[in-house]
């Protein structure tokens, strides 16, 4: 596919990364030139110089004959122009990258901007963190197939009772219809076999959907979903977590240190309690119930206050702190410091963006969806739709010559996920989802070993 990228901050320069590397013709534009340079340095992409919203740029772009057009500056009234004008000059699809909610009420509203997608960075992030609440255990959990699969990543402790269980003993000993797919032990990836027998202080990767999720962690002792959250920052990103909280039916408490931006806050929340004050302050954290609440999440502008509180936090044993972080070297310093869930909204808009390139591809090409990448970019989860021309239907798995590193994660059949044993069988119209240490598989036959 060739497309346009226009701004060469965070978002723009994860996107370029990620689709240059996957093959895509990419052409990046940004008003700095040393941007530009460093990428054509750097990846195999082409760059044009100058303002993304002008006709001429996006015609020396070859936006004519763009397959999608991603406007990704620092602007939205910007991208949302460049979307307009691209679309207009020939750009077969076009993603705006826009921060403030009124736009994303126009978008969802029966107005042709010419946009086939918008991303608010914020309630991106803010959606994330509302997902890692619901599971406090959890270090992120994402959605796929269209929500009916989650996947959710978790950290085994020295204390817990999965030490020393080989996978095979998992359906005896949990009921709930779970399946580790995947593993990081001393940061290498594993995709596991029934034999793997699980360790203090591995990362596990469980697919399930969300009841089997929490009757998974129930039994464990784990699913103590957040009743009280503790947020410490009033931005656009704190506001959304907020209303979706609310909704929830979670007790909030925001400490924002701007009266006009605290009032403001206080006018449009209806049950989040919103606190004047520093939240850089201990005594102002302590004073108000940092040690009684079951979440703290560090939303501040500067990411070296936001690891600050957190480390603070986690002396108080807060049993959930997630930090928001720009600077993404940061988060292996995180790790170590125990601090193990993290959110960028660069990340999240940026990983929004790549799976909707990833669809249309799919949708274009009839090949495999990629749905993204997990353990450091090493392992890949991937869709397929079970056509015509996949030739070993109602064959149990265990019977399949499957390929090495590589596990059927889930069958999804009339709607509802089949998290599968030796015995299932994949069907016509299925959607098979995979995990793979492996790249290049473009069908569901390239899982069968020739």
């Amino acid at each position: 596919m060739k497309i346009i990228i226009s701004g060469l901050g965070a978002v723009g320069c994860a996107i370029m990364e990620e689709l240059s590397g996957e093959g895509h013709n990419v052409v990046v534009i940004d008003t700095v030139s040393q941007k530009v340079e460093d990428a054509i340095n750097d990846f195999d992409v082409k760059g044009v110089i100058g303002n993304g919203a002008s006709s001429e740029v996006l015609k020396e772009a070859g936006v004519e004959s763009a397959d999608l057009m991603i406007a990704a500056t620092g602007s939205d009234e910007l991208n949302i122009l460049c979307c307009i004008i691209a679309s207009r000059l020939g750009a077969h699809k076009t993603i705006a990258r826009a921060s403030k909610p009124e736009y994303l009420e126009l978008f969802q509203a029966d107005v042709d901007l010419g946009l086939s997608l918008m991303v608010n960075p914020q309630f991106e992030a803010a959606m994330e963190i509302s997902h890692m609440l619901r599971f406090p255990s959890a270090i992120k959990v994402s959605k796929f197939s269209d929500g009916k699969v989650e996947l959710v990543e978790f950290r085994v402790p020295a204390d817990s009772p999965l030490v020393g269980l080989p996978l095979k003993n998992l359906p005896k000993t949990y009921k709930a219809k779970v399946l580790i797919c995947a593993a990081q032990r001393r940061g290498k990836p594993i995709i596991p076999t029934g034999d793997f027998v699980i360790a203090a202080e591995d990362r596990l990767f469980l697919t399930a959907t969300t009841r089997n999720i929490s009757q998974f962690f129930k039994q464990l002792g784990w699913n103590k979903q957040a009743h009280s959250v503790m947020i410490v920052g009033g931005s656009t990103t704190a506001f959304y977590l907020c209303e979706e909280l609310e909704k929830a039916g979670i007790h909030v408490k925001l400490i924002e240190r701007n009266k006009k931006k605290a009032m403001t806050l206080a006018e449009k929340l209806n049950k989040t309690e919103v606190i004047l004050g520093d939240g850089t302050d201990q005594e102002i954290l302590i004073d108000e119930g940092i040690t009684y609440t079951d979440a703290f999440v560090a939303l501040g502008n500067m990411d070296e206050q936001n690891i600050i509180m957190s480390m603070f936090a986690t002396s108080m044993a807060v049993p959930k702190v997630i930090t928001k972080i720009d600077q993404l070297s940061y988060y292996d310093m995180l790790q170590r410091s125990g601090i193990y869930s993290a959110v960028s909204t660069a990340t999240s808009t940026a990983d929004q963006i790549i799976r909707f390139v990833r669809l249309l591809e799919s949708n274009e090409t009839d090949s495999v969806k990629r749905v993204f990448h997990i353990i450091d970019d090493t392992t890949e989860i991937l869709e397929f739709d079970a056509t015509p021309s996949f030739k070993y239907f109602d064959i149990p798995l265990s019977e399949l010559d499957l390929k090495k590193h590589l596990l059927v994660a889930g069958i999804i059949r009339n709607q509802t996920l089949i998290t599968p044993s030796g015995q299932d069988v994949i069907k016509p119209n299925d959607t098979v989802i995979i995990v793979t240490l492996d790249e290049g598989l473009a069908t569901l036959s390239d899982i069968i070993n020739d």
